[in-house]
């Protein structure tokens, strides 16, 4: 099923524009403080799964939130893609080559595999996945000079606003909610999207 409208996040639309190539989201660049980029993104995927842990006992009923609709899967889908997205942008932009468009479905589609329940080995296969990708973003990020982190190459948000830009990927998961309390489909949540 897919979805006929745009979420907030221009960032998460199909056919949006690349960041890197468009200077109105550039000025829309993510604040940044002194907190370590890597714990951010670390503690980010601890978050996140740390309500995934809830989500076995998911009733079936996609979650609504602004104007899109989120269930388990589609909400670990959604924090992977985001996070190999950048990944793949920071690693072309270190050796001097263009960024790959992206052409994710993001989260404008819910497949059929996004409805289908969610598991205890699903949920261990979100553990491998989410913390093997915290893990390379953590180890990428500790190996970068702090010009590099603040100066980056090529065109596009410093490596340290992609870090904290990508905290914000909690909110595909915060939209599914923590299910421990009665095993129904969770409120949608209070905030919005980072972009």
């Amino acid at each position: 099923m897919t979805e006929t409208k745009h979420a907030p996040d221009v960032l998460d639309a199909p056919g949006a524009p690349d960041i890197h190539d468009t200077p109105d989201i550039l000025e829309d660049a993510p604040a940044t403080d002194d907190r370590d980029p890597a714990q951010i993104l670390t503690a980010m995927v601890d978050h996140v799964l740390a309500l995934a842990a809830t989500w076995t006992a998911w009733d079936g009923r996609p979650v609504p939130a602004d104007d899109r609709i989120y269930t388990p899967h589609k909400a670990i889908r959604r924090v992977a893609d985001h996070m190999v997205d950048h990944l793949a942008e920071m690693e072309a932009r270190l050796v001097g080559e263009e960024t790959q468009p992206d052409h994710w479905h993001a989260s404008a589609t819910t497949t059929e595999a996004d409805l289908a329940p969610f598991t205890e080995a699903d949920l261990d296969e979100a553990r491998s996945r989410l913390t093997r990708l915290a893990k390379i973003w953590a180890n990428r990020l500790e190996a970068l000079r702090p010009d590099q982190l603040d100066k980056s190459p090529g065109t596009g948000w410093t490596f340290r606003q992609l870090a904290f830009h990508l905290e914000g990927s909690a909110y595909y998961a915060d939209s599914v909610g923590d299910l421990a309390a009665d095993g129904a489909s969770a409120s949608p949540p209070g905030r919005t999207p980072k972009s």
